[in-house]
């Protein structure tokens, strides 16, 4: 598998695990169909492509890149749509987990294809 196919997936199983962790907010505790099925729905997907993924990097790389995009996404996706404050040391800490998914990316030798 291409090493843009492999990311490409990635993205889509972050993308996934943000939407279903959005909705997962919205299920009132599993209470509210719809949010709850986008959850599961969501969630089946983030995982189906992270072990297609993970055929092919390693497990703690992935799970490095995938929990910090997902983290600093869900942050984002809260303060936009949900009204939820990001003060300066917020902003500060997922400044920071970017960064180490980029150090990790740009300069690991343990990420392979």
């Amino acid at each position: 598998m291409s090493a843009g196919l492999v990311y490409l997936l990635l993205l889509v199983a972050i993308a996934a695990e943000v939407v279903a962790t959005t909705a997962l907010a919205r299920s009132d505790g599993f209470a509210r169909l719809v949010p709850t099925l986008v959850a599961l729905v969501g969630y089946a997907i983030a995982f189906w492509c992270l072990s297609i993924v993970l055929r092919t990097m390693p497990t703690g790389i992935v799970y490095a890149i995938w929990s910090g995009f997902g983290i600093v996404l869900i942050a984002l996706v809260a303060w936009l749509f949900q009204g939820q404050k990001l003060d300066m040391p917020a902003m500060l800490g997922l400044g920071l987990i970017i960064a180490g998914v980029l150090v990790v990316n740009l300069f690991s030798k343990s990420v392979t294809h």
